[in-house]
């Protein structure tokens, strides 16, 4: 039989603590970022009460119900799960100098689980949410003083969990923090790009020093980065258009050069004068960005165009991204174009550049499930998506790439991060919960279920070819 993965492969699926714990005021959790943004990441920021906190309150109760949706994965073969802290648990305020037992008591509890069906964790460390406390009393990754405080919980985790998790990512999409500066940053939406620039630099030296105490207190872990993968194409074939696609890129691309090469790239000193940016950056902030990630980690959902001739052309509003649409591929309900080739492009453009292994962290559909009257739930649309990028993958790895695993986005139905929906379903078992919270939260295994658990079995060779 062909096997296009290694037997080593990491097989499983992706999520955040914002997303699915809910008992958002339990244990002694701290109001996150998230729990500003109770219409998600394109609603208003306010200040919640507690238990108006919308859908994200209960989410789908991972927080209780961990034990038997732990079990569903290991159902289909997970090898590997990713998931997130949620820092509030651990530090509510943030700059408490002792962290929450109870906290790190649920994680005990969740790890322990996983262990006991054969799951990896691959936990980050922050996934869009901070301490509200150091966003309201500090300025948030606008002030130096938060990277302490980050090293704090980072090393607090690290110490604690160091005989249960091996494999660690420090923050998700972190060039996100361009598009969203409140989810990312903690800074208002309309900061300058001084103030969000220099919040991005504190940032990525705080990432640094996680990865510097993961090396010292888990030396047989592994710790990487994780990028927002927004490859765009050239909307023509014109040498302004691929310059400015060349421009781009590097917009994102800037955030693993500093990450995985350890310095910054000689490109920025041109954006950053254009720009009239000016970085305060000490020697020692120079000297700590050396210590560079094992891996790279990215999420994968779409591809994009751009053109120097911007006032010609019609943008697609995508979720985050402003992208010029592509006249050569469909779309999602809601607006993502799908680009299985581009997953194989972005690996070989990433391990390329950077020759670290690639770990693929997020990649999935969001679409409308319908129940049938006997209760099935037959998603062959997403199984045919998936399957079409998963033989990319399979592709990339025949390229010559050292690909560690995939993780589904949304294994399990959650709430959207986008604008805290249910609707939009990602996961291979359904939760019985809606848009305005009503639902039993039941877990149902969808088709895609049977059909993932069939890959992972035969390491891909099920997975049909066109």
């Amino acid at each position: 039989m062909n096997h296009p993965f290694p037997e080593h492969f990491f097989w499983g699926g992706a999520m955040a603590a914002n997303q699915v714990e809910g008992a958002c005021r339990t244990g002694g959790k701290g109001l996150s970022t998230s729990d500003l943004q109770p219409q998600g990441i394109f609603g208003p920021v306010v200040e919640p009460h507690a238990g108006d906190n919308g859908i994200k309150d209960v989410a789908i109760d991972f927080y209780h119900r961990y034990p038997e949706d732990i079990k569903l994965f290991a159902e289909m073969g997970f090898t590997v799960l990713r998931t997130s802290i949620a820092w509030t648990r651990i530090f509510p305020q943030g700059d408490e100098e002792t962290p929450n037992e109870a906290g790190l008591a649920f994680y005990d509890r969740l790890f322990d689980e996983m262990a006991k069906h054969n799951i990896q964790p691959l936990v980050t460390l922050s996934h869009y949410e901070m301490p509200y406390g150091l966003v309201k009393n500090h300025g948030g990754w606008g002030n130096r003083n938060t990277i302490a405080f980050f090293e704090r919980y980072a090393r607090t985790v690290f110490q604690r969990y160091r005989d249960k998790v091996k494999y660690w990512l420090t923050f998700n999409e972190i060039n996100m923090s361009l598009h969203a500066p409140f989810t990312g940053l903690g800074l208002p939406e309309r900061s300058s790009r001084q103030e969000i620039y220099q919040a991005i630099h504190h940032q990525l030296v705080a990432s640094a020093r996680a990865v510097k105490a993961c090396h010292e207190i888990i030396p047989d872990a592994k710790i990487g980065n994780m990028l927002l993968g927004a490859m765009l194409y050239p909307l023509t074939c014109k040498p302004t258009d691929v310059l400015e696609s060349l421009h781009h890129n590097r917009e994102w691309l800037f955030f693993g050069d500093v990450q995985v090469r350890g310095a910054y790239p000689t490109y920025m000193t041109r954006f950053f004068k254009e720009q009239e940016i000016q970085l305060t950056i000490s020697g020692e902030d120079r000297a700590v960005l050396k210590e560079t990630v094992d891996f790279v980690s990215f999420s994968y959902y779409m591809t994009g165009c751009v053109s120097a001739d911007q006032d010609s052309v019609e943008k697609a509003r995508a979720n985050i991204l402003n992208m010029v649409p592509n006249p050569h591929l469909a779309s999602s309900d809601w607006g993502w174009q799908i680009d299985p080739v581009g997953l194989r492009l972005l690996m070989n453009e990433l391990y390329d550049r950077y020759q670290k292994p690639l770990f693929i962290v997020e990649n999935g559909l969001g679409a409308r499930d319908t129940v049938e009257a006997d209760g099935s739930i037959n998603d062959d649309y997403r199984i045919h998506y998936l399957n079409d990028y998963l033989v990319q993958v399979g592709e990339a790895i025949k390229d010559g790439i050292e690909v560690l695993g995939y993780t589904c986005w949304g294994p399990i139905d959650l709430v959207s991060a986008s604008k805290a929906e249910m609707s939009k379903r990602y996961g291979f078992i359904y939760v019985d919960r809606d848009d305005a919270g009503n639902g039993t939260l039941e877990r149902r295994r969808k088709k895609s279920f049977h059909w993932y658990a069939g890959v992972i079995k035969s390491r891909g060779a099920s997975l049909k070819t066109k």
